[in-house]
């Protein structure tokens, strides 16, 4: 499925999808994932995310950025500051998380979900690499995780600057 994804993706948007998916370990809000960009600039992000043995964390709170996950396989649970009852996500849905809002998450068994971000992306990666630098000290993956970032940024600059 993630390969059938891609291939459409990238034929929608032709030089702007990753068509050959370099995975890597992410540790964020307290769960472990992978995760594999598709793209990536300043102000938006595709990615792959997921899990095949479930976990559970925080979403993050990103002031200057909304985030929206198509759910692709698993079971998710979502609940707000002040729910007593979790939301439910299934394959198909469309989870929407607004500027400014967090919630707690729980992929159930396993995982895995669509991620389209926009607005100020390098904002966000405080909160995407925090538990790396505090908690797993996995400094391979940290390295990895801003050698692929900043290979998509690259690339989408040198896009923008060829279409001028």
């Amino acid at each position: 499925m993630l390969a059938d994804i891609t291939q459409d993706l990238s034929e929608r948007y032709p030089d702007l999808i990753k068509t050959e998916l370099e995975w890597f370990f992410s540790n964020a809000g307290g769960a472990m994932g992978q995760l594999a960009i598709l793209y990536a600039s300043l102000r938006e992000h595709v990615i792959f995310f997921g899990t095949p043995i479930g976990n559970q964390g925080h979403t993050g709170r990103y002031s200057l950025a909304e985030d929206y996950a198509i759910l692709l396989d698993g079971e998710m649970w979502y609940f707000g500051e002040g729910d007593v009852q979790r939301e439910v996500y299934r394959p198909g849905n469309v989870i929407h998380l607004p500027r400014r809002e967090a919630k707690g998450y729980r992929m159930v068994d396993r995982g895995w979900i669509l991620e389209y971000a926009r607005g100020s992306i390098p904002t966000m990666l405080p909160f995407g690499v925090a538990d790396t630098l505090f908690s797993t000290f996995d400094f391979k993956t940290l390295a990895r995780t801003f050698r692929v970032y900043f290979k998509h940024l690259r690339r989408s600059s040198r896009r923008r600057r060829n279409a001028r």
